[in-house]
């Protein structure tokens, strides 16, 4: 893994979009001090989110977990998972889980950390941190294998398409009507629902149709929260549910306080 600047040779590699949206994300990683953890009594975990190009679009690595797991079962991922003791931060977390889970070695001269996103809560009381960084060759994901009883498939997602789910218009999308896209809806289907762990407040659940399983839940809030800051524009839906986002805050603020 190499350090949080991305050459200019690698960046000058790149279409204007997709230069724009990683030079956004560091710019902004630069900028933020980073949330002290140390104080929650939350469990902690991290994901990795691995940006590549391809014709032109940034796109994301991900996953779809096995069946046979107790939690998220058949579910799309990104690659992660709890700290361990071993670990000696969050982003080593990231990046061994996606070495665990997908193969993708670490260290890696190809792979460029980013920075990482303040962390987001999951309805299982872990504080996932997500982990951003960039590979500059793509040719090393067809050397990727998903771990036996863990994984069930790789795929990729348009980043973008996270934002303007019609970016997305062109893939290899599964069927509607299948188990992967039970919904009427084209590209992109949403519901609010009330969340004990927020208060008893709504919670919006965003779900995109992709090649493979849905991207949804907590998978969707880090990659819209990635895609926001890297394209530097909302999305075309409506991100939260009422006061969703200050009851975030709030929960935040009250898990990370001493």
């Amino acid at each position: 893994m190499e350090s949080s600047t991305t050459p200019k040779l690698i960046l000058d590699n790149l279409s204007d979009k997709s230069r724009a949206c990683i030079s956004n994300l560091q710019t902004y990683f630069q900028s933020q001090k980073g949330l002290d953890l140390s104080h929650t009594k939350f469990k902690l975990a991290a994901v990795l989110v691995l940006l590549y190009e391809q014709d032109g679009l940034l796109r994301v690595l991900l996953t779809t977990r096995s069946k046979l797991l107790r939690t998220h079962a058949g579910q799309t991922a990104l690659p992660g998972g709890k700290k361990d003791p071993a670990d000696p931060n969050l982003i080593a977390t990231a990046f061994r889980e996606a070495h665990e889970e997908v193969s993708l070695p670490d260290p890696c001269e190809s792979v460029f950390f980013l920075g990482t996103l303040d962390p987001f809560i999951s309805l299982h009381k872990l504080l996932v941190t997500p982990v951003v960084a960039y590979l500059s060759d793509s040719s090393l994901l067809s050397t990727l294998k998903a771990a036996d009883g863990e994984v069930s498939q790789i795929f990729s997602h348009p980043l973008e398409a996270i934002l303007d789910p019609s970016v997305c218009l062109s893939e290899n999308l599964v069927a509607k009507g299948s188990e992967d896209w039970p919904y009427e809806d084209e590209l992109y289907n949403t519901s609010d629902s009330v969340v004990a762990m927020l208060n008893n407040t709504s919670y919006r659940m965003h779900r995109f149709r992709t090649s493979a399983s849905p991207i949804k839940g907590l998978t969707a809030d880090i990659l819209i929260r990635t895609a926001q800051i890297g394209y530097n524009k909302p999305p075309v839906y409506e991100r939260y549910a009422p006061n969703q986002l200050q009851h975030i805050m709030d929960v935040i603020q009250a898990i990370t306080s001493p």
